[in-house]
C-alpha cells in the first residue's frame, strides 16, 4: 500500500500542516491564498486518502461551536529509519505525524551491508508486530551512511574508512535485496538536518537551517526555504574536507585520540565524561579549538545561506556540544548589514536525529522533492 502521488497543491497543504500544525479550513485557505471551495476539495481528497483527519472533539477547546482543525494523519503510514555505524544498530519506528513509536538499540559487532539489511529487516518486523502495525500502510525505510555518494544515483557511497565492507559497494542493490519496502539511502548529516528540521521542529520557526553535526566525523546538513540541499554531485555539507584527517579536527574521533594522549584510556564516547577531574581540562581546551575552527563553518553559513538557526547534534554528551555552542555565540562571527545572528543551538532531540531522519525519508520524500 502505498501513498498516491501528490500534486502542487496537495504538497502544499501537506507541508503547511508539517510546518504550522493543526489548522482550521479557512485559515488554511488564507494562507494557501486559495479560495473555501478549493480549499473544501483539497480537503476532502486528502481525508479520503487518510492523510490528514479533523482533530477529535476531546482535543479542541469547548467554546461554543469552534471551526474544527486539520491535522495529519499519524496512521496514514508508517517508516523505519537505520544507522550504519561500526559496531552499532540504530532503529526507529515513526508515524506518518513524525511521532517515534520505538526504537530499538543495540552494540553488535562489524556487519558488512548484507547481514545490515538482514538484522534491520528482522529487527524491524519484530518492532511492527509489537506495535500491531501489520497488515498497515509501510511507506519504506531510511537508511543512514556515514559518508557522501560515489554515483549520481547513490548507489554507491564513500563510507568511511572504518567500515571497509560497505565502500563503493552498491549499497541499493544490495540492501533492496534484503528489504521488501522502498528504499532511501542518505549521508547521516543530512539525516541529521531532515530530523532537526521536521521532528524537532525547527520547521515551524525559521526556513532555513544549519545542522552541524559530530558524528564519526564532522558534517553538516543544509536546508534552505524548506528543502534537503544536496548539490550538483550530492556532497554539500561536506565540512570535513576543511579540517584535513591527518590534523586536528572538530570531530568525537580528535576528542578521543586528545584524551587517549592526555592518558585517559578510552576508546568510545560514551566513555566522555566532562565533569570527571582526569577529562575535564583536556575536554575545555578541544572545545575552545573546536569552537575555534566552526567559526570558518558557521560565517561561510551565515553570509552563503542566511540560515535562521545553527544547530550541534550529534553523540557527544550535551555538556560537550552546549560549550561549544556558548563559544560559538560569544564569537565574533560576521553578520550582513541589519542582520540578526542566528542562534548557535544544541539539538533538543531524544534519540538519534541521525536515525531519526533517516527514518523520516520516506514520509520527507513525497513532500518535499520534485
Amino acid at each position: 500500500m502505498h501513498l498516491p502521488v501528490f500534486d502542487i497543491d496537495q504538497r502544499r497543504l501537506l507541508r503547511e500542516l508539517r510546518r504550522a500544525g493543526p489548522l482550521s479550513r479557512s485559515a488554511l485557505s488564507a494562507r494557501l491564498e486559495l479560495s473555501p471551495t478549493a480549499l473544501t476539495k483539497l480537503s476532502r481528497e486528502l481525508t479520503a486518502w487518510g492523510v490528514i483527519e479533523e482533530v477529535p472533539d476531546s482535543v479542541q477547546a469547548r467554546r461554543g461551536r469552534p471551526a474544527v482543525p486539520l491535522r495529519l494523519a499519524a496512521g496514514a503510514g508508517y517508516a523505519v529509519g537505520a544507522t550504519a555505524h561500526k559496531g552499532l544498530l540504530d532503529i526507529a519506528l515513526v508515524d506518518y505525524a513524525g511521532g517515534t513509536i520505538a526504537t530499538h538499540h543495540e552494540e553488535c559487532g562489524p556487519l558488512n551491508p548484507r547481514d545490515f539489511a538482514r538484522r534491520v529487516r528482522a529487527c524491524t518486523h519484530e518492532l511492527v508486530d509489537r506495535h500491531g502495525l501489520l497488515g498497515r500502510r509501510m511507506l519504506g525505510i531510511g537508511i543512514a551512511v556515514p559518508g557522501p555518494p560515489l554515483s549520481p544515483a547513490g548507489d554507491q557511497w564513500q563510507v568511511v574508512d572504518n567500515m571497509p565492507d560497505w565502500r563503493g559497494a552498491d549499497l541499493r542493490e544490495i540492501l533492496q535485496g534484503e528489504m521488501a519496502w522502498p528504499l532511501w539511502i542518505e549521508n547521516d548529516a543530512n539525516a541529521a538536518a531532515i530530523a532537526e528540521f521536521h521532528v524537532g521542529g525547527l520547521v515551524r520557526e525559521v526556513s532555513s537551517a544549519v545542522v552541524l553535526l559530530f558524528g564519526f566525523g564532522i558534517g553538516a546538513g543544509v536546508i534552505v526555504d524548506g528543502r534537503l540541499v544536496r548539490g550538483q554531485f550530492g556532497t554539500a555539507g561536506e565540512i570535513g574536507c576543511l579540517f584535513p584527517g591527518d590534523r586536528p579536527r572538530p570531530s568525537p574521533l580528535d576528542l578521543l585520540s586528545c584524551l587517549r594522549a592526555s592518558g585517559c584510556e578510552i576508546f568510545s564516547v560514551a566513555e566522555i565524561d566532562a565533569d570527571a577531574p582526569e577529562q575535564a581540562g583536556v575536554i575545555a581546551c578541544w572545545m575552545d579549538r573546536a569552537a575555534q575552527q566552526l567559526e570558518l563553518v558557521c560565517n561561510t553559513a551565515f553570509v552563503l545561506l542566511d540560515p535562521g538557526a545553527i544547530v550541534l547534534a550529534g553523540p557527544l554528551p550535551g555538556a560537550i556540544l552546549r560549550g561549544i555552542a556558548d563559544r560559538l555565540d560569544r564569537a565574533p562571527l560576521a553578520t550582513g548589514v541589519n542582520q540578526r545572528r542566528p542562534p548557535v543551538r544544541v539539538s533538543r532531540l531524544r534519540g538519534s536525529p541521525i536515525t531519526l531522519g533517516a527514518a523520516f525519508l520516506p514520509i520527507h520524500g513525497p513532500l518535499v522533492e520534485g
